[in-house]
């Protein structure tokens, strides 16, 4: 369960450093008033203080930003967009951004129902304490009124998606010549290709809404300790997560809670607490990643070794006076070895990613199995080109496989999974833009397709209109979801 008390306690003492920099900014610009103790440089340091005292949930509900995270390779002054420098003769300043969003969703597959009236608020701040040390710090709250509108959902799932107040990325960036540090709540993101996740392997995931937010809501961020080292073109990067954050899958009834193997006639699902790893040494996650730029071939190798983020289901048969499969989500130890490879080709962008997994559990059919799952190793690999045509238009094509070597024949994927992605958009009249993702198993009939409309009808201000379909057999990767087909529509102010 997750520790939302200790969540919105935190997000009340970020509200009130939001509140007393106002007042200090107003009190700062008064020529004839009384000169309040609240400076940029008192916030700043009271901010850092939190953010380094707070221990994470038990449960973490903190997940990442709409703001595209800075890539590993980049340098610290990077990480930040503009430089953050002093004035003349006052405090160093806090830069702010944020937005707030309202999402609208209804689900036109049977039952009809809304499935989504959301409002988001995202506040971000950066600064520096020095030249040498920056720091970030960030919230976000969102409120569903889909939950007090209807009753359509179990109270479970009510009480964890109605309201939440959210650390983002709150962090501390040192620089020592060749070396970079980063100490906090931060996204680590080792690779990124179009709609699916491959070489992210750090990043857990809120997978509430399957994978249909944008990458930077579903990434939740890490409170981890990472330092990088620059020298060339050569780029190490090393990092270290005491506490690590698990995927978010929701409740038992919620909208794309994943779908399990069916009970033989007679016996009900039934679904225990999620299990989580203990706070102990040896449930910490650690990873290594070298780069190195060579004739404009960027390429990287990592290793990662973690407490798995994705839960697999543990099932136990009950004979009781009411048979059921008992299932519980449970952790496990696993490796990851990979890389990412990526050249501009002048017409196009290429991309690639390949991560092979060793340890993973998957869910088994066969009843005579006693907890219903098998470890298997897989090799996930993936290449992409990415077109920028004239008139303001894009394609982006990918192809993708996964195969489990020494495979189980009872497991739902089979030994060789391939896949493809079509991305195009392009500019229409005025300030209009459209959209549409496709996304296809290559196996089965299996595909979920995502056309939408862009519209920045002002500075700031964006409004989105789309579908989200999903068609496939009930255990299949978008098929699960074959009756979640939805409308949507989202308005964005962005400051």
């Amino acid at each position: 369960m997750r520790d939302k008390n200790n969540n919105v306690a935190w997000a009340v003492r970020i509200a009130v450093l939001f509140l007393a920099q106002g007042v200090a900014m107003h009190a700062s610009a008064a020529d004839d008033g009384p000169k309040l103790p609240w400076t940029a440089d008192a916030i700043r340091d009271a901010a850092l203080t939190m953010a380094a005292a707070d221990a994470p949930a038990s449960r973490d509900s903190l997940f990442g930003d709409d703001d595209k995270p800075a890539p590993a390779n980049e340098s610290r002054e990077s990480l930040f967009g503009e430089e953050v420098t002093p004035k003349a003769n006052g405090p160093r300043t806090i830069s702010w951004r944020g937005f707030v969003r309202g999402e609208l969703a209804y689900t036109y597959a049977n039952p009809k129902h809304w499935s989504k009236m959301l409002v988001r608020s995202e506040l971000d701040g950066e600064g520096a304490l020095t030249d040498a040390i920056k720091y970030h710090i960030g919230a976000r709250f969102d409120y569903d009124a889909v939950y007090d509108a209807t009753n359509f959902y179990p109270s479970d799932v009510r009480r964890d998606q109605r309201f939440e107040a959210m650390a983002r990325e709150n962090y501390v960036d040192i620089g020592a010549g060749d070396w970079d540090f980063r100490l906090g709540r931060q996204q680590v993101v080792w690779g990124e290709m179009v709609g699916l996740f491959f070489a992210d392997v750090v990043s857990a995931k809120d997978l509430r809404e399957f994978i249909l937010p944008d990458f930077d809501v579903i990434r939740i961020p890490q409170w981890a300790t990472r330092a990088e080292y620059f020298k060339g073109d050569f780029h190490a990067e090393a990092v270290w997560i005491p506490v690590p954050t698990y995927d978010n899958i929701g409740k038992p009834g919620s909208e794309f809670f994943p779908a399990l193997p069916p009970p033989p006639p007679g016996y009900a699902t039934l679904f225990d607490n999620e299990q989580f790893p203990r706070r102990e040494l040896g449930h910490t996650n650690a990873g290594l990643r070298l780069s190195y730029l060579h004739n404009g071939w960027d390429g990287s190798a990592f290793y990662y070794d973690s407490m798995d983020a994705q839960p697999t289901f543990y099932r136990q048969i009950v004979l009781a006076q009411q048979p059921a499969f008992v299932y519980q989500a449970r952790h496990d130890r696993i490796e990851q070895f990979g890389g990412t490879l990526a050249k501009d080709l002048g017409p196009a962008v290429f991309k690639a990613e390949l991560v092979y997994t060793r340890g993973r559990s998957y869910n088994v059919l066969r009843l005579s199995d006693d907890d219903g799952v098998v470890r298997q190793n897989t090799l996930d690999v993936v290449g992409g080109l990415d077109f920028a045509l004239p008139e303001d238009t894009r394609l982006n094509l990918q192809l993708f496989a996964r195969t489990f070597f020494d495979h189980d024949p009872d497991i739902i994927p089979k030994r060789n999974e391939p896949g493809a992605s079509i991305l195009f958009s392009r500019k229409l009249a005025g300030n209009v833009s459209a959209e549409v993702l496709y996304i296809a198993s290559l196996a089965r009939s299996d595909w979920m397709a995502r056309p939408r409309l862009v519209w920045d009808f002002e500075k700031n201000w964006q409004l989105i209109a789309g579908l989200d379909i999903f068609h496939g057999p009930p255990l299949g990767f978008f098929g699960q979801f074959d009756d979640r087909d939805r409308v949507y529509t989202q308005v964005r102010y962005a400051f």
